[in-house]
């Protein structure tokens, strides 16, 4: 989400305060303790708390056929597979794997409207392995546009344990809207129809809300 002050717009995610501000607190106690090494260790981590959570603006293409890539990170797997769950049918799904250098924003993949949500305990595998798609939490989204239907899925890794997504059943958005973001290294899934025209390769870097993965048949 957005921190804005009079059009000013604070490049960094609102959940990252509460990270932020206690870091940064120590770092200046520290500091007039004259505890200098102390000190320097919490600014640094202070820093680096500022860059994870950090929000860049993205150019967001204008193409109504084009499927956006919902985050930043590398795609680890496109494969075919039976949703059973939401999308009842066939999909192709593209993964793509954030370290905890990446931009951290969840976008929306395409303009719709969100029919279904649904969020699943489970394990903190390592998010690079396939069967984190299955087994680790996760919070999926299923997003209705014109008959076309795409999911998108949040999910947990080693490291991260803390999935924030700001939209509900019912909401409709525009492709490239942030709605949510998952705390130190994640993975997100999106699943496409099967007769989209897939974009990218296993290897590829994409930025979420910039990269088009797909093109839908409409």
């Amino acid at each position: 989400m957005e921190v804005e002050d009079k059009g000013f717009r604070i490049p960094i995610a609102r959940e990252g305060f509460r990270f932020i501000l206690p870091s940064l607190v120590l770092t200046v106690l520290f500091f007039f303790l004259h505890l200098s090494i102390i000190a320097g260790v919490f600014a640094l981590l202070t820093l680096f708390i500022v860059y994870f959570f950090r929000d860049p603006e993205r150019d967001i293409p204008d193409q109504s056929d084009a499927v956006l890539s919902p985050a930043d990170g590398k795609v680890i797997s496109i494969r075919e597979v039976d949703d059973r769950n939401l999308l009842n049918s066939k999909g192709i799904c593209i993964s793509i794997f954030l370290s905890i250098f990446n931009v951290h924003i969840n976008r929306f993949p395409c303009s719709g409207k969100i029919i279904k949500r649904a969020y699943n305990p489970g394990m903190f595998i390592s998010a690079f392995r396939e069967k984190a798609s299955l087994l680790n939490e996760q919070n999926s989204i299923l997003i209705e546009n014109g008959g076309i239907k795409v999911i998108v899925k949040q999910i947990a890794g080693l490291i991260a344990r803390r999935i924030v997504c700001w939209v509900k059943e019912g909401d409709s958005l525009r492709p490239g809207e942030r709605f949510g973001l998952i705390r130190f290294g994640s993975r997100v899934d999106i699943i496409l129809p099967l007769d989209t025209t897939i974009c990218v390769s296993v290897g590829d870097k994409v930025k979420g809300g910039e990269t088009i993965v797909g093109r839908t048949k409409r």
